[in-house]
Formats: structure tokens, sequence, C-alpha cells
């Protein structure tokens, strides 16, 4: 069965690598989809998250990394997936994340969403939060990909 891991992934951070990780354990496939959404102003463009992921997972095998702009549900059904992967942090991410997969099954039935709960070491990690901490040139190495944490500390112009 394939699932689709959604998000922008700006940037990926070590729990997204966690829920991604334990995902190809129940999968036969994961495809890390990255969102190309218009509306939002990313740090990093869509082809430089896809690298970034692309190199943090080459350690694992039935995965795929891709971009896609428009409706999940469609991205998901052009590519045959019967499931969404999706990762929960704290209770506030549950409200949102229930009423995102109600919504994908008013449009996709045969579509399901899967939550696997972050593991605790990662529960108050977003991509927010690393891009800040970032931005004030304090230590991220320990948040995200070694790969990552070089791109944003050239980014911002430090080292750590």
């Amino acid at each position: 069965m394939i699932a689709i891991y959604p998000g922008s992934f700006d940037p990926i951070t070590l729990g997204h690598l966690d829920i991604i990780e334990r995902g190809v354990i129940l999968f036969e496939k994961v495809i890390v989809a990255v969102l190309c959404n218009p509306n939002k102003h990313s740090l990093f463009s869509v082809e430089k998250r896809v690298q970034q992921i692309s190199q943090c997972t080459k350690h694992l095998s039935r995965i795929e990394v891709d971009s896609f702009t428009g409706l999940t549900v469609d991205y998901a059904k052009l590519h045959q997936a019967k499931v969404l992967l999706r990762g929960l942090r704290v209770l506030s991410d549950f409200e949102k994340e229930l009423q995102m997969a109600h919504t994908n099954k008013t449009l996709a039935k045969e579509l399901e969403t899967v939550f696997l709960a972050t593991n605790k070491e990662y529960s108050f990690l977003s991509s927010s939060t690393v891009k800040e901490i970032a931005q004030f040139g304090g230590c991220i190495s320990h948040l995200v990909p070694i790969n990552v944490a070089k791109d944003l500390q050239l980014y911002y112009g430090y080292n750590c």
C-alpha cells in the first residue's frame, strides 16, 4: 500500500524524519510530497526542500520525494495511494488534522488518513520554531538533519 506524507517541510525537521522512518515500516512505499503553496512565503524553494528531504532520507528504501500543487487528494489519486500519513505533536494538531481528514474524506471516500503520534522528544518541534531559532543565530543541529542545519546556517549567515 502506498502512503502519501504531504506537507510544506520548510524546513524538514527531525520530527518529520521520525514520521517518515516509521512510515516506511508500515507501508510498502511512502511518497513525501512537498506542497507548493503560492499563497505561502517559504524560506526554501520547493526544489531545495525536495533536495533536502532526498538527501536526509537516502538511507531509506521504498521512499519517493516529490512536489505538487493543488489538492492532496488529487495527488494521492494520481499516485494510486490509499493512505495519507500525518504526524501529531499536540492536541491542537489533532483538531486541525481531524478536520482536514474529514474534509479529504468528502473529496475521496477511498482515501484513509493515518495519524502517527510523534516521539515525545519531538513534541515541541515545528518548522516555524526551527526558523525562528535559526533567524537569531541559535543552534538548530539537534532539531533538523545536518544538511538542513547547514542550509539554514548558510541562509542566515552564521555557524553553530
